[in-house]
């Protein structure tokens, strides 16, 4: 049950990771268009403008859309590991090297999802606002927060052998 809801969740924060990347390239290539198309109307006397608050969309959507690739990638053990020494140990020893690496990385999440928490009600008190968009800032931390939260739970499933491998 835990498994299939753990890996369920991290499919579906790959996914809307994806789909917020699909967005930020199609406001940077809009925009990457209207600046070429500002450079050809230029010679004609005219102008045409890009997207009004373009890097403040961008900054807000690649806050969250980063980190929700985290659980997918701990999901399938798709993480950078050097095994220079481990590979010569007995079984035993790499999974319980495994298992303190798993728990370290669940603690780190935790870690992090506690400050970023934090970062959010500050930002809220605070009434932090983009630019030129006027948008509040800490809402956007809510999909960041809760992918490292996502994060930490299957790096912990993982440890505590709840959550097999793909």
């Amino acid at each position: 049950m835990i498994n299939a809801l753990l890996w369920r969740a991290a499919d579906l924060f790959a996914v809307l990771g994806g789909v917020i990347l699909f967005a930020i390239v199609l406001v940077t290539s809009t925009n990457t268009g209207a600046f070429i198309l500002d450079r050809v109307a230029g010679f004609f006397g005219a102008n045409v403008t890009g997207l009004p608050g373009y890097e403040d969309f961008v900054r807000l959507a690649i806050s969250g859309a980063a980190l929700m690739f985290f659980p997918y990638c701990q999901a399938m053990r798709g993480h950078v590991a050097v095994d220079l020494i481990a590979d010569r140990l007995p079984k035993a020893i790499r999974r319980m090297l495994d298992v303190a690496w798993l728990l370290v990385t669940a603690f780190i999440a935790g870690f992090l999802v506690y400050w970023m928490v934090f970062g959010l009600l500050q930002s809220r008190d605070d009434g932090v606002v983009v630019a030129v968009l006027g948008w509040a800032v800490w809402p956007f931390y809510v999909p960041g927060i809760l992918a490292v939260a996502l994060w930490g739970a299957v790096a912990l499933a993982q440890a505590t052998g709840t959550m097999r491998d793909a």
